[in-house]
């Protein structure tokens, strides 16, 4: 048997395990709400997490030839939770990937057209990569020029993990958000406003400084979310900037 033989084989038996949880309701539901192009099972993701995990235990362990082949597999099908599950499998296991697979990272982005795909691909798989490789700092610092805004969204989300935890690399985020911050696109507003947000919550001093001079370009989306966590003192020392008091 080959390894794209194994993969599918593998592929097919997560699809059918996901299938004995389908909820017609469910699956309209969530492509409604996600305005999406892809069939949905409508799979609960506590449910799709745990039929993921158990699907993985009783098959071989996967070196990293046989969980980009299984990614590939899942992610050929255009029904969401399969695409969902290859996102999960890089996310689960991330440690295992080399810095040439931030292109398959960019690739999957690429084709998600969502945030509920490109969130985690941002946020867990290309920050993991970045945080283990900062030479792949390069690779988000062109991400931050594209033209597909889930690209550039991709850019700031990589390295929201470490900066909500009070590290990261702040000055690289406030560069890339600068530059998008009049952007009339909404998840990248969004995605300004939620790094900021929860950068505030270890260091509100930073974000209220960096926002200051600001206050005038950035949409509401992106202060409803920035603001949130500030102290009220901050808040209003923005708001009279924003005025110019």
């Amino acid at each position: 048997m080959t390894r794209n033989d194994r993969a599918g084989k593998l592929a097919s038996r997560i699809e059918a395990a996901l299938r004995k949880h389908a909820d017609a309701e469910r699956a309209a539901n969530e492509k409604r709400y996600l305005k999406s192009d892809l069939a949905f099972i409508g799979v609960p993701t506590p449910v799709f997490r745990r039929v993921l995990k158990d699907q993985l235990k009783a098959a071989p362990p996967l070196d990293r030839p046989a969980l980009l082949d299984l990614v590939d597999e899942l992610w050929a099908n255009e029904v969401f939770e399969l695409r969902a599950a290859a996102v999960e499998l890089l996310v689960l296991r991330g440690a295992s990937l080399l810095p040439e697979d931030i292109g398959v990272v960019e690739r999957l982005v690429r084709g998600s057209h969502t945030w509920a795909l490109v969130d985690n691909l941002a946020a867990h798989v290309a920050g993991g990569l970045v945080e283990r490789l900062p030479e792949l700092g390069s690779t988000l610092d062109r991400w931050a020029r594209d033209p597909d805004f889930w690209v550039r969204r991709t850019a700031m989300l990589a390295l929201l993990i470490p900066l909500r935890g009070g590290a990261g690399a702040f000055e690289r985020f406030a560069r890339y958000a600068d530059a998008m911050l009049e952007e009339k696109e909404f998840f990248i507003r969004k995605a300004i406003g939620w790094v900021l947000r929860e950068v505030s919550k270890k260091r509100p001093e930073l974000v209220a400084r960096w926002l200051a001079p600001r206050m005038h370009r950035a949409s509401r989306v992106t202060l409803r979310e920035a603001l949130k966590y500030l102290p009220p003192e901050a808040r209003d020392a923005l708001s009279r900037a924003a005025r110019g008091l």
